[in-house]
């Protein structure tokens, strides 16, 4: 496999004051990994960092071997980056159309178009019906699914998702856990950042663990049964 991303010595943080410090990891084309750790951890300073809303103080990140580390933003979407954020960061007053008309138009100039809206609607099947609803209107689950089918439709070949499960019913994260399944069956490279290491255990192959901004422990292919069962070790780097 090829690396879709490389992350390497990354340090970043806020007004000067460091957050993350020499990070490193990487994900394989095709490939699923979480990142978990507790609250403060840094893990949403990671994925800001990642896709450019945060400036790195020192270390690179490359996508496909191209250097992304100083390429604002909306540039790392063209180059096939899309993210979810903590919080969703929807338009409230937009309908759920216009959000998803919108991704399909910053993705007009893709090369590869992975997901066609008649994609997304089935993924996602209520959306048929509330196409003309502002978002605001919805519930935290549906507002959910649209900031992932609108993520999708930026036709992403590496999709990061910020705590998708955080203050969702448990039938709400079971549905998103299909989505991401459905995902990975189609190939797409997947980074999932989670306090639940059980859910990240389900959904992806391997892992990173982290703590007060560094990477402290690495989740092997077929090791995520072993972590958990290691409570010792589990509780020290993810107890609140």
């Amino acid at each position: 496999m090829t690396a879709v991303l490389n992350v390497t010595n990354l340090s970043a943080g806020y007004d000067k004051v460091p957050v993350i410090r020499d990070v490193n990891l990487c994900v394989e084309n095709g490939e699923s990994v979480a990142i978990i750790g507790a609250n403060g951890a840094g893990k949403s300073t990671l994925v800001r960092t990642i896709c450019g809303l945060i400036r790195a103080s020192s270390g690179t990140i490359t996508k496909d071997g191209a250097d992304l580390t100083r390429v604002a933003a909306h540039h790392r979407i063209r180059h096939g980056i899309a993210v979810v954020l903590e919080g969703r960061h929807l338009f409230g007053e937009l309908t759920v159309r216009n959000h998803l008309a919108l991704a399909l138009t910053q993705s007009r100039e893709r090369a590869t178009q992975r997901f066609t809206l008649n994609d997304v609607l089935q993924m996602f099947p209520f959306m048929s019906e509330r196409m003309d609803a502002a978002v605001e209107l919805l519930s935290g689950g549906e507002q959910q699914m649209v900031a992932i089918a609108r993520a999708l439709l930026l036709q992403p070949e590496l999709l990061i998702l910020d705590e998708p499960s955080t203050g969702l019913a448990p039938k709400v994260v079971k549905d998103i856990v299909a989505v991401i399944g459905a995902l990975r069956s189609r190939g797409m490279s997947i980074v999932l950042v989670e306090q639940n290491a059980a859910l990240a255990a389900t959904t992806t192959e391997r892992g990173y663990v982290m703590s007060l901004g560094r990477i402290v422990h690495e989740v092997a292919l077929g090791e995520w049964a072993q972590f958990l069962a290691d409570e010792k070790l589990a509780r020290s780097y993810l107890a609140g």
